[in-house]
């Protein structure tokens, strides 16, 4: 309920935002994807067929409780309009699953495996950015 002027100088820095968005993301009691849905994921983007692994995430994705698929589908979009600017702001489909693959997708107990799902997790982001339309058209 608070009131932000977004015209403060506080807000100039695109990293302030973005780290804003992204704690607002990690504080979530449930990432948006799910911890129940967290292995499906992963063995859905570990597929070898391009297509089939496209059906498979998004298959997944339209079987997100509403309010998660609502939001993971205006996040994706406006995460996909940086990734179309990459020239300017230099954050690639690839740049963008590094840095919110762990904040949106991740296991509810972290094992020894965490190098391995964060690949996953990167992996995933990259996808559903670059075949947005696929996934959530």
């Amino acid at each position: 309920e608070e009131k932000l002027n977004l015209d403060d100088s506080q807000w100039e820095d695109i990293h302030v935002v973005t780290g804003a968005l992204k704690m607002f993301f990690r504080e979530l009691p449930e990432p948006l994807f799910p911890y129940c849905s967290f292995e499906q994921f992963v063995e859905a983007i570990k597929i070898q067929d391009n297509a089939t692994r496209i059906k498979s995430i998004r298959s997944l994705v339209k079987k997100l409780p509403r309010p998660n698929y609502d939001t993971m589908k205006i996040l994706f979009e406006h995460l996909q309009k940086i990734a179309a600017k990459e020239s300017v702001n230099l954050m690639s489909t690839q740049s963008l699953g590094i840095v919110f693959g762990p904040t949106l997708l991740r296991p509810e107990k972290e094992t020894g495996n965490m190098a391995v799902h964060m690949l996953y997790q990167n992996q995933i982001v990259e996808l559903m950015l670059s075949e947005y339309s696929k996934i959530f058209g």
